[in-house]
């Protein structure tokens, strides 16, 4: 037992040492009356897959106008078309809807972009989304109109005609894209969605991990 007397003297000299000596008289009531221990935090989640610079912007849905990551498609193999609905190669749209519907479950996604750089859009989203579904069934990705070209050209279409060398020339240009975020190639309007080099060299892509 303490001798209060000499504890009363420890805590004028030597307030540490009364905690310590407090401490240890009461060890086994603070034991069981302390609060359990908070559980360890859980380990953070995986980071998800990094994402393409070619990839990084968000653009808004033809549909509905809401914001989306074009992050969502890395590691597919990705062709990027601008479109337009009152052009002599609109109908490759049916072509476009064939060959995503074709290859999506292998990993191919097919992204259209409306623009009227070459004056041969419709004036309004809903007539534009309208046209793609009623006309050609188009299923695959489309988003809001947008310019292509020049200093106004979107972030992804200037990126492309940088890492090519070639910005649209026309309507239903193609870029492909590799599962790794590489441009691979653009292409002409004149060539079709059934090109056979064209529609080769997507396969090559598609069987690259």
């Amino acid at each position: 037992m303490l001798n209060l007397r000499s504890f009363a003297h420890a805590a004028r000299r030597r307030p540490k040492a009364l905690m310590a000596l407090a401490l240890l008289a009461a060890g086994p009531a603070l034991a069981q009356s302390a609060p359990a221990a908070a559980p360890a935090p859980a380990a953070a989640a995986t980071p998800p897959a990094t994402c393409p610079a070619i990839l990084n912007h968000t653009m808004a849905r033809l549909q509905d106008e809401k914001p989306q990551n074009l992050c969502q498609y890395a590691g597919q193999v990705v062709l990027v078309v601008n479109t337009a609905s009152f052009c002599g190669f609109t109908p490759q749209y049916k072509g476009l809807e064939a060959l995503y519907a074709r290859y999506k479950d292998r990993g191919l996604v097919v992204l259209g972009f409306p623009s009227n750089d070459f004056n041969q859009e419709a004036d309004s989203n809903r007539k534009i989304a309208e046209f793609c579904e009623n006309t050609y069934g188009v299923k695959f990705p489309m988003f809001v109109a947008s310019h292509v070209t020049g200093d106004q050209a979107n972030p992804l279409f200037r990126q492309l005609a940088q890492a090519t060398g070639t910005r649209p020339r026309w309507n239903f240009y193609k870029y492909l894209i590799a599962r790794d975020g590489r441009v691979v190639d653009a292409y002409s309007s004149m060539t079709g969605p059934e090109d056979r080099s064209f529609v080769r060299e997507i396969e090559k892509q598609l069987a690259t991990r």
